[in-house]
């Protein structure tokens, strides 16, 4: 299937809040409940449509331990999009988001589109940290926000979508420079836009 555009996204947060799952989930709609945990980074990709134009999706999955961050670190240089993900059953996982969201900026491109993920919405009995919280945190903090479960399949596709389009919205308003090396975006088949003509004959008034 062809392409328009290919976004680099990252998906971060502590070990074992589920960025593997939702990865997973996301690109085979599926769900493993024992996943080793994540060593380095791990790769997928998938097309969506957003509006009608089509975008490739490369998805870097990065170690939330903190001993693998000097490998992962590397992988936020050039990024277009961030999955911050925290585990709304660990009030620990949700008090390290503004760490993880400060590293993003401190070594992605300052342009980085951030969606906040709290994921396990299905273990709500466990709950630990509110829907209010995330949202408060995310509306300080200028990015978007979706609670989910890699387990149920909500909310997966909808954070990659909203922050593909978030993107998308700022290449065509012309706020991301797509001749920078730094910005996370490949325009593949850039989408023909029609020319609307400021006059013709049969509107011309008589």
């Amino acid at each position: 299937m062809s392409h328009s555009y290919q976004f680099k996204f990252i998906i971060i947060g502590d070990a074992a809040v589920g960025k593997s799952c939702i990865m997973l989930n996301f690109i085979e709609k599926a769900f493993r409940s024992e996943h080793d945990l994540t060593i380095g980074v791990e790769f997928g990709s998938k097309i969506i449509d957003c509006n009608g134009t089509k975008i490739k999706l490369q998805i870097w999955d990065t170690a939330g331990s903190e001993s693998f961050k000097s490998i992962t670190r590397a992988y936020y240089r050039s990024a277009a999009g961030c999955i911050l993900v925290y585990d709304i059953t660990k009030r620990e996982s949700f008090n390290h988001v503004s760490e993880w969201l400060s590293e993003a900026y401190l070594h992605g491109n300052s342009g980085l589109s951030v969606t906040l993920v709290g994921n396990k919405s299905d273990l709500e009995s466990n709950r630990a940290v509110s829907f209010e919280e995330g949202a408060s945190f995310a509306k300080d903090n200028g990015i978007g926000f979706l609670e989910s479960s890699a387990l149920k399949g909500e909310n997966i596709s909808e954070s990659f979508q909203e922050t593909a389009e978030r993107i998308l919205k700022r290449i065509q308003d012309g706020s991301i420079d797509l001749n920078s090396q730094n910005v996370g975006v490949i325009v593949k088949n850039p989408p023909t836009v029609k020319k609307i003509p400021t006059s013709s004959s049969c509107c011309k008034a008589s």
